[in-house]
């Protein structure tokens, strides 16, 4: 069974991902929402994001997946589901 995740959130933990904040790490609100738009900003948009998040995973397919599941989590527990 597979689970879609909603739009919002696959870019918001996209933008997280591609961000400097640490894997293992549980960063605030501010912390993370700040992370997100910087990320935004320097990587050109979400599908600058969704593009380096792919060649993370082209390049590093385990640390990347683990890296977007701490993403994913962090994303949840901060901002709950879309």
């Amino acid at each position: 069974m597979s689970t879609m995740t909603a739009p919002l959130t696959a870019a918001r933990a996209e933008a997280l991902y591609v961000s400097p904040l640490e894997t293992g790490v549980r960063p605030s609100r501010a912390e993370v929402t700040s992370a997100i738009l910087a990320a935004l900003r320097s990587h050109g948009g979400v599908r600058g994001c969704a593009a380096d998040v792919a060649g993370e995973y082209g390049e590093y397919p385990t640390t990347a997946a683990r890296r977007m599941t701490w993403a994913l989590g962090v994303v949840d527990a901060v901002y709950g589901v879309d």
